[in-house]
């Protein structure tokens, strides 16, 4: 109820509903570019090819909400933007040049912005090319070089076109726009995956005891994923007091808030993109060995594929959680600010002895935050291997969804302080 009131209060302001109004107008864009399809495709062929279980394919289906089995302009997604995000920053801790620029403010990040576009239109085109030469190749209606180039850059445009798209969101809308263009995609299939399951329980496939069970794990989910997403735990500050003239300054208590998940989503979408990685090779070599092994060890269908792949996910994502964690958090940066302002933690010295302990107050809380993210993504495809219902996107989607949904509520409740502090100044 929270959340509507909300809503409705920043309705009632002109500027943030023109946001609003925008960030949903483009989600709109996007799920009207999600069901244009890639010309030259034989429909019938490629239905039939997805009518079944597609196994790792429906990874992609979820950043593109239905747009990859239905090959459509958006069929391969955000996810080159997201992988060319992962590789960027990576880089930028390996690469002392690239971590200068990080460094440098606004214009720094604008140049590793537009190095993240270039490689993400390359990957793009990597994609692109992989799909078509290899798994897409059969459902192509002709074969010739003018065909094929075609598709590869309309599939290539169409990335390039969401990342714009998201870019868009950012600068003139509510939330973040690449998060948002997944959000949409996961909700756009809620719909059709609820006419399966009730389909599914009229002819008798799924029990009615399992989507009740289903309901009730995802409401589960929903209120776990809350609580440690608002969950903190707050540093206790003490500033020294300070007398300067006939005035002081100085003296009041405060706190450091550290979040127990304080990367988001993040880990998890970028764990998925990279284990989507074999599959786009195996686009170059679908009849091969390295094909079979993939189909094999990465498999989120039957043993071993489903532990290996469950094994790396979770690895990916507790990594990830401290990779994120450690760019957005840094002790020795929040000691300095702490020491320069006469700040300090009752019980600890200031210097090395406050950075060693934000340090290992951040590692405990990003521990639990972590094995949190990574149960709650890898559980269900274990259990969904063990019961007739599909439950190996519900708690990613879940996970996505929400904290994709949290943070801009966040946002959006920080752009109406923001709009009331203007107007208090005023």
């Amino acid at each position: 109820m929270e959340m509507f009131k909300t809503i409705g209060k920043a309705w009632n302001i002109p500027d943030i509903r023109k946001k609003i109004v925008f960030t949903l107008l483009m989600l709109v864009v996007f799920r009207i570019g999600s069901n244009i399809p890639v010309p030259g495709i034989n429909r019938e062929i490629l239905d039939e090819a997805f009518s079944g279980d597609s196994g790792l394919f429906e990874l992609f289906d979820l950043f593109s909400g239905g747009a990859f089995s239905n090959l459509t302009i958006f069929a391969l997604s955000i996810t080159p933007y997201i992988t060319a995000s992962i590789v960027l920053q990576l880089l930028t801790i390996a690469i002392p040049a690239l971590e200068r620029m990080s460094k440098e403010g606004v214009e720094g990040r604008k140049k590793i912005t537009r190095y993240t576009r270039y490689f993400t239109v390359v990957l793009a085109f990597v994609q692109a090319v992989g799909m078509t030469l290899g798994i897409f190749r059969q459902y192509l209606i002709s074969t010739d070089a003018f065909h094929i180039i075609t598709v590869i850059f309309v599939l290539s445009a169409g990335t390039a076109f969401l990342m714009w798209l998201g870019e868009l969101i950012n600068e003139h809308g509510i939330g973040n726009g690449i998060s948002l263009i997944i959000f949409g995609g996961i909700v756009a299939r809620v719909p059709s995956a609820a006419i399966n399951s009730i389909s599914n329980v009229k002819s008798g496939t799924i029990s009615f005891v399992n989507i009740c069970l289903f309901i009730a794990f995802a409401i589960l989910v929903i209120v776990v994923i809350i609580e440690i997403q608002q969950g903190q735990r707050r540093i206790p500050v003490q500033y020294a007091k300070r007398v300067v003239g006939r005035k002081s300054y100085g003296g009041q208590a405060s706190h450091i808030p550290i979040k127990v998940n304080q990367a988001g989503v993040i880990p998890v979408i970028f764990g998925m993109s990279l284990l989507q990685l074999p599959q786009t090779l195996v686009y170059f070599w679908p009849n091969s060995g390295f094909a079979e092994g993939v189909s094999k060890w990465l498999s989120t269908n039957g043993a071993p594929g489903t532990y290996v792949y469950s094994i790396l996910y979770a690895i990916l994502i507790i990594f990830f959680t401290y990779f994120y964690t450690s760019i957005t958090f840094n002790p020795e940066e929040v000691s300095e600010n702490m020491k320069s302002n006469g700040g300090f933690i009752p019980g600890i010295r200031p210097g090395k002895p406050t950075v060693e302990y934000l340090q290992k107050v951040m590692n405990r809380v990003t521990f639990t935050g972590a094995v949190f993210l990574a149960v709650i993504a890898v559980m269900p495809i274990v259990i969904g291997n063990f019961t007739a219902i599909d439950f190996r996107f519900g708690g990613t989607s879940l996970l996505i969804a929400v904290g994709v949904a949290l943070d801009t509520m966040k946002q959006l409740e920080n752009q109406m302080v923001m709009r009331n502090y203007h107007g208090f100044l005023k």
